[in-house]
């Protein structure tokens, strides 16, 4: 949500955003390995309601005739600098010929203060436990947070307001002739598994209007477990409400679609994905309602991916940079040790 909220602000500058994705091989090369592959990531980018059109393969150092060939008259960035591998910064040509405009970072959120949440696999982030073992263990090696502390334990640092779910809400209200389909779930880091299954709920109507339901944090660990969910429920409704398919969200939903709710939004259609549907704490089945209706459709996004696949994907990630490091230092201190005893030797 956080990369959703710089491309909000893009798109508020000029009149079409077109944005620019990265390969694979560019991004390992200039930050180390992707999470996402590029496919999964141009997807994922296209599904952002700001976005007009993105350039796939974009070169890691955006230059003049980057931004002449897709006809830009500037381009944007947060206001964090980027670097190359030598060290330069990423947008010097642009800003020297004045077409570089900035836009601010959102405050409490990062890759790797995520990244950092997935890693810490217990349910620490759901209290204010600062003394974990697993926290201790690892608080020196991520992100640290602008008070020196970690910021992926406790209550994450993101401040949600009411004035940022109106610049991220449709602000539409259904209109006469839509069908009002709901769905619900944790949408934890929200990924292209999501954007799928709702591209596919999105296709269902001619005139789709879809509310997700989004389970509070309690919930979402009742039935998930471990420390899921990563994101806290605020985190999670601006990253729905990012995607171009929905158009409204209920901000801690209930684990049971009750007859209430569907009257209340006046749903014609309850969409769920392929995934397990774990029972309500009393036993009951959560779409026995919109079952009885007979208005409930199993959608199949296509995608296998889920929140516990990305979080493997990280971990593996996590290891080999480990691994390369501490091969990498061996190697250093080896060659400090030949170079002293060299020294030596000439004394």
């Amino acid at each position: 949500y956080g990369h959703s909220n710089q491309l909000r602000q893009a798109r508020a500058m000029g009149d079409y955003l077109i944005v620019g994705v990265h390969t694979d091989e560019e991004i390992a090369k200039h930050k180390g390995p992707p999470v996402f592959t590029q496919e999964e990531r141009y997807k994922m980018v296209q599904a952002i309601k700001w976005v007009d059109e993105i350039a796939p393969g974009a070169p890691y150092v955006t230059t003049l005739e980057t931004l002449d060939k897709y006809n830009c008259d500037f381009c944007v960035h947060g206001d964090d600098i980027t670097l190359t591998i030598d060290g330069k910064d990423t947008y010097e040509e642009v800003k020297t010929a004045g077409r570089y405009r900035e836009c601010k970072r959102t405050q409490g959120v990062s890759t790797t203060d995520l990244v950092g949440r997935m890693l810490l696999m217990t349910k620490a982030h759901h209290s204010n436990i600062d003394e974990d073992l697993d926290y201790r263990k690892h608080t020196d090696n991520f992100g640290k947070g602008p008070k020196g502390h970690s910021p992926w334990t406790g209550v994450s640092q993101f401040l949600q307001t009411s004035q940022k779910i109106i610049q991220f809400a449709s602000g539409k209200e259904p209109q006469p002739g839509d069908t009002i389909i709901y769905v619900a779930g944790a949408f934890d880091l929200f990924h292209i598994g999501h954007v799928d299954f709702l591209e596919k709920v999105h296709q269902l109507a001619e005139k789709p209007y879809i509310i997700a339901g989004l389970h509070f944090d309690q919930e979402v660990n009742h039935y998930k477990g471990k420390n899921y969910p990563i994101m806290n429920i605020h985190e999670r409704t601006l990253s729905v409400l990012a995607c171009r398919y929905v158009s409204e969200v209920v901000i801690g939903a209930p684990y049971a679609v009750t007859a209430d709710l569907l009257d209340h939004f006046r749903v014609t259609l309850v969409c769920h994905g392929m995934t397990e549907v774990v029972p309500d704490k009393d036993g009951s089945d959560p779409y026995e309602e919109p079952k009885r209706r007979g208005i409930f459709q199993l959608v199949d996004s296509g995608s296998n991916l889920t929140t516990d696949l990305i979080v493997q994907r990280i971990i593996k990630n996590r290891l080999e940079f480990e691994a390369r490091n501490q091969k990498k230092e061996a190697k250093e201190l080896a060659v400090l040790e030949a170079m002293k005893r060299l020294e030596d030797k000439k004394h």
